[in-house]
């Protein structure tokens, strides 16, 4: 693979680009799903390509080509260069940043059993056994299981002297149960909802899901949602689990806090945010419980490797710190405008895709408390798990989430169930509302593995840390 990065590095060099890199990408992704005592679909695909990025006059030029060879590389590099050219007719301020110190590394996530090697039929096997203990509850009338997998190797290389490996797994999966009766259709999820949980490793981290021990659980309580209270509507103090707050993390945080995004780079796929500049270390975005962390780092995450897509070394930075706004996730290029260095925030869906500024672990730090105790702390409030459905407006201010289930608590204890509780709220009232944090016992990373961003539309794979906690005062039920 190098031969091919240093040949596009020279053409670069020649074309009269000022700077490059060179990125190839080794994919292949395999897809599994079961649903209704059927096997609904397999799809396995592979990718391999290359992709240049340059600079040339203050411009970015890009391109990008399935075909691998010396020959192909230099005129993908010739490519970029006039689209650069072109791309600085009508460009506004000169892109700048700041030297990278180059580095030869290789960087590989953590893998037990490559998923690749365990039999389809062993696979197949474990989805419909998990179908079948769904279908076991009689009020449970369609189900869904899936697996996934990817194995990513890239190789990246650049004019400033950096030639880095990296090759990780990623493995996935879950199942949902959906009870149906008297015209209504609740959905149970395990261990998360929209395709189940997430995290870089092999055919090991299926086993830790353990989907066969907890698919009769989880079909039982689809089942006592058809009898369960509607959602209370008014104002309730609400603790949420950590699936659900991950990804309020996510929306409510990690997006608005993409540096892009506040300089008006990205808006066309999924808006821009609320945030400004000068919002940095002013605005208290939470109370001073919420710690908010961007760390790729994390053994195992979703969100973590050894570089990003510009060669920048993995690292953690913090977004909160106790309440307070401290930091955006940024590139080389949009750090500059803060007089900061890039904290390893940008990423590609590919060899095909130019760049862009996406999150990483972007982690709600632990507190002190058990959930027992805090539970044991509420008087009056509502406990929720799993998110069921999420809206927030282009500006990442103003949503409403809705959630699978819910539970009353009155004096303390968990009570009655109560089916499709939703809340609503506004994002620095919502994180100002934070009391307590369960501590890092009830923490977890949730990995997100469908975050889309840009146009054309990528698609990355991230992931947020949370443990349960409590938001006094949130409006519950509203818009049902």
């Amino acid at each position: 693979m190098r031969a091919y990065i240093d040949a596009a590095l020279n053409s670069a060099a020649l074309a009269g680009a000022s700077w490059a890199d060179v990125r190839v990408v080794d994919t292949a992704s395999e897809m599994l799903a079961v649903a209704d005592g059927k096997v609904e679909g397999i799809e396995s695909t592979e990718s391999l390509g290359i992709g240049v990025r340059v600079l040339v006059d203050g411009a970015w030029g890009f391109s990008a080509s399935a075909e691998l060879s010396e020959t192909t590389a230099a005129q993908v590099a010739r490519s970029a260069v006039a689209i650069a050219r072109a791309s600085a007719l009508c460009a506004g301020a000169p892109v700048v940043f700041d030297p990278l110190e180059p580095v030869t590394d290789r960087w590989s996530g953590p893998c037990e059993i490559d998923p690749f090697t365990v039999p389809l039929a062993t696979k197949l096997e474990l989805l419909s056994g998990v179908d079948a203990l769904l279908r076991a509850e009689s009020a449970v009338k369609l189900t869904k299981s899936s697996l996934g997998f990817h194995r990513v190797r890239k190789y990246f290389g650049s004019s400033e002297g950096s030639y880095i490996e990296q090759e990780y797994f990623e493995s996935g999966g879950g199942f949902t149960a959906f009870a149906i009766a008297d015209g209504e259709v609740l959905s149970r999820s395990w261990p998360n909802s929209h395709g189940g949980d997430w995290v870089q490793g092999g055919w090991e981290a299926i086993e830790r899901l353990d989907l066969l021990g907890n698919a009769p659980r989880i079909a039982e309580q689809a089942a006592a949602l058809l009898s369960a209270e509607p959602c209370p509507s008014g104002e309730f103090d609400v603790i949420i689990d950590g699936s659900q707050l991950a990804l309020q993390v996510h929306e409510s945080i990690g997006h608005p806090t993409e540096l892009d995004r506040v300089l008006g780079d990205e808006a066309a796929f999924a808006g821009t945010s609320f945030l400004g500049l000068e919002d940095l270390g002013v605005l208290q975005y939470g109370s001073e419980h919420v710690n908010v962390t961007a760390d790729a780092t994390i053994p195992g995450s979703l969100g973590s490797f050894g570089y990003d897509d510009e060669g920048v070394p993995a690292q953690r930075s913090p977004i909160i710190t106790n309440g307070s706004f401290a930091g955006f996730l940024t590139s080389r290029e949009s750090a500059t405008v803060l007089g900061q260095s890039s904290n390893a925030c940008m990423r590609a869906d590919g060899w095909n895709r130019i760049p862009l500024i996406r999150m990483t672990t972007v982690s709600l730090e632990p507190g002190v408390w058990s959930l027992d105790d805090l539970i044991a702390d509420t008087d009056r409030g509502i406990y929720l798990e799993t998110n069921n459905s999420w809206s927030i407006d282009d500006k990442r201010l103003n949503f409403q989430f809705g959630c699978e289930i819910g539970w009353l608590i009155e004096n303390g204890k968990l009570t009655k169930m109560i089916k499709s509780p939703n809340y609503t709220g506004m994002t620095p009232r919502f994180w100002n509302s934070c009391d307590a944090i369960c501590s890092a016992e009830h923490w977890r990373v949730w990995g997100i593995p469908n975050c889309g961003k840009g146009e054309p539309m990528q698609v990355a794979h991230v992931a947020h840390g949370a443990a349960p906690a409590r938001f006094r005062g949130l409006s519950v039920g509203v818009g049902r």
